[in-house]
C-alpha cells in the first residue's frame, strides 16, 4: 500500500509530493497533462517569460532616458513565443528530476477515485488500480466562460489563457474582457509590443483584489500607454469579433482580432470521483479545514481545487500542510499574510489587508504612504517611473497588517512583508531592521517612520 496517493502534478500536488518523498514516504503523483500543471504550462512562467520578453523591448526603446541610444530596435514574436517555450521544458524537466530524486512514482495518466474501505483509498488510472493510506485532491481549475451571447458561435476569435499563449502571431487589435490580474498581464504584455488594447471590466476598478488606490495608479499609467479602459461595463453579447457592452445605460461596441475571456476561474472538481468516497464541496470547491482535512478521512485537498485562494505559491503551502500533518508536525495554513503579484510593468505587489478590506472588517488602522522615489535606489534605476508604497498597520498595537506596492521590482520585496505580517511584528520592532542600502526595498522603512 502506498502512504499517499496524489492527484494532480501542478504546485500543490508536485511540492506535496517532493516534501513528501524526501520525508521517507512513499508516493504516487498522477498527472494526465504536463507536470507543473497550469501554473507552468498555461499560466505563471509562460506568461512571465514573455512580459519579460517585452519588458526588455521596452527597456531598449527608451534607453535614451539611460544615455543608451539603440537604432531599429524590434522584436521577432516567434522568438519570444519559442524562448517561453524552451523554459517551459526546462522547467517540466526539472519537476521530473525532483520527482525522481525523492523516490516520487510519477504515472501520466486520468486518476479516478474508484472508493474507500478499511484497506484504504482506491484510485484507478490507465486500467490498473492503487491502494493508497491517504489521498490528496490536487486538481487545479481552469478559465470560467461566461453565458455571453454569440461567444459559442464566435470560433478561435475567443481566447482564453491556455490558448493565447498558442498564439503563433500577435493580434494587431486585442479585446480583453476582464480586468483582473490575469486579463491585465496579457494586456500589458501586448500593449508593449504595440497591440491596441482595450479592457472591458464589470467594476469600478480594474485589480479589483487590490488596493483601490494602487490599482487606479496602473490604470492611469496604462492610459498613458495606449491602453483603453472601459470601467463599470458589462458585457452583453459577442458578434463574431465584435464585443458589444453596457455603460451608463447606453451600448457600445468594440472589435479586435482576437478577442480575450479573462473573468476568473472555476475549481475542477468534475470527473474524477469524488462523488465515490462523498467529498463535500463548499462555494464551488472542495471543502478543507485548516489542516487542508476534507470530510472524507485520509482525504485531503489542496490548490485552486478548493476554490479559495486561486495562487501557485498558496497550493504550495497548503501542499506543505498536508504533508506535515502526515509525518508527524502539527501544521495549520494560515492566509494572513499570502502575496499577491501584477507583473505587469510597473509591477504591482501586496500583501495582507487593504483600506477596502479592513473597512469591512471593522479593523481598526493606521495608514502611511510614500512615493518611491524615496528610495535612492529606485530613482536611479526607473528614469522617470512612478511608485508607491502604503503601510497598513493595527491601530492599537501598531502591527504591520497590510502593505500595497506599485514600481519595479516590488515582486522581489514583498516577501519581506509577508515576514513582517507573519511575525506580528511592530512599527518599533520594524525600525530596527537594518535594510541594505541602495536598494528599492529601503521604502518600506521609510514608509515605517512617517508614522
Amino acid at each position: 500500500m502506498t502512504d499517499l496517493l496524489i492527484i494532480g502534478g501542478g504546485p500543490a500536488g508536485y511540492v506535496a509530493a517532493e516534501r513528501a518523498g524526501h520525508k521517507g514516504l512513499s508516493v504516487i503523483l498522477f498527472e494526465k497533462k504536463a507536470l507543473g500543471g497550469v501554473c507552468l504550462n498555461e499560466g505563471c512562467i509562460p506568461t512571465k517569460t514573455m512580459l519579460y520578453s517585452a519588458k526588455t523591448y521596452e527597456n531598449a526603446l527608451h534607453g535614451d532616458k539611460y544615455g543608451i541610444f539603440a537604432e531599429n530596435v524590434r522584436f521577432e514574436y516567434d522568438k519570444i513565443v519559442s524562448r517561453k517555450n524552451k523554459v517551459v521544458r526546462k522547467l517540466v524537466a526539472g519537476i521530473k528530476t525532483k520527482m525522481k530524486v525523492n523516490n516520487v512514482t510519477v504515472v501520466e495518466g486520468e486518476a479516478v477515485i474508484a472508493g474507500r474501505s478499511d484497506k484504504g483509498i482506491e484510485v484507478t488510472c490507465n486500467g490498473e488500480n492503487h491502494l493508497g493510506k491517504n489521498l490528496l485532491i490536487c486538481t487545479g481549475s481552469e478559465a470560467s466562460v461566461p453565458p455571453i451571447p454569440g461567444l459559442k458561435d464566435a470560433g478561435d476569435v475567443i481566447l482564453t489563457n491556455r490558448e493565447i499563449l498558442a498564439l503563433k502571431e500577435q493580434p494587431e487589435n486585442l479585446v480583453v474582457i476582464g480586468g483582473g490580474v490575469i486579463g491585465m498581464e496579457f494586456a500589458s504584455f501586448y500593449n508593449s509590443l504595440g497591440s491596441k488594447v482595450t479592457v472591458i471590466e464589470m467594476l469600478p476598478e480594474i485589480l479589483g483584489n487590490n488596493d483601490f488606490e494602487i490599482s487606479a495608479m496602473s490604470r492611469d499609467i496604462f492610459v498613458k500607454k495606449g491602453i483603453e479602459f472601459h470601467l463599470n461595463a458589462k458585457v452583453v453579447q459577442v458578434e463574431g469579433n465584435k464585443v458589444i457592452f453596457e455603460k451608463d445605460g447606453e451600448t457600445h461596441t468594440v472589435e479586435g482580432d482576437k478577442i480575450l475571456l479573462s473573468v476568473g476561474r472555476r475549481a475542477n472538481t468534475q470527473g474524477f470521483g469524488l462523488e465515490n468516497i462523498g467529498v463535500e464541496l463548499h462555494k464551488g470547491g472542495i471543502k478543507v479545514d485548516e489542516k487542508m482535512r476534507t470530510n472524507v478521512p485520509n482525504v485531503f485537498a489542496a490548490g485552486d481545487v478548493t476554490g479559495f485562494s486561486l495562487l501557485a505559491h498558496t497550493a504550495s503551502r497548503e501542499g506543505e500542510v498536508v504533508v506535515n500533518n502526515l509525518t508527524g508536525r502539527n501544521d495549520v495554513m494560515r492566509y494572513n499574510a499570502i502575496p499577491g503579484v501584477v507583473y505587469i510593468n510597473p509591477e504591482i505587489a501586496a500583501v495582507g489587508e487593504t483600506e477596502e478590506s479592513a473597512k469591512a472588517k471593522n479593523i481598526a488602522y493606521k495608514v502611511a504612504k510614500l512615493p518611491m522615489a524615496y528610495a535612492g535606489r529606485f530613482v536611479a534605476e526607473n528614469e522617470g517611473g512612478s511608485g508607491l508604497c502604503k503601510v497598513l498597520v493595527g491601530e492599537k498595537y501598531g502591527e504591520v497588517i497590510g502593505v500595497h506596492m506599485i514600481g519595479n521590482p516590488s515582486s522581489e520585496m514583498i516577501y519581506g512583508a509577508c515576514m513582517a505580517i507573519e511575525q506580528e511584528m511592530t512599527l518599533e520592532e520594524m525600525k530596527e531592521v537594518v535594510f541594505p542600502h541602495p536598494t528599492v526595498s529601503e521604502i518600506f522603512k521609510e514608509v515605517v517612520f512617517e508614522f
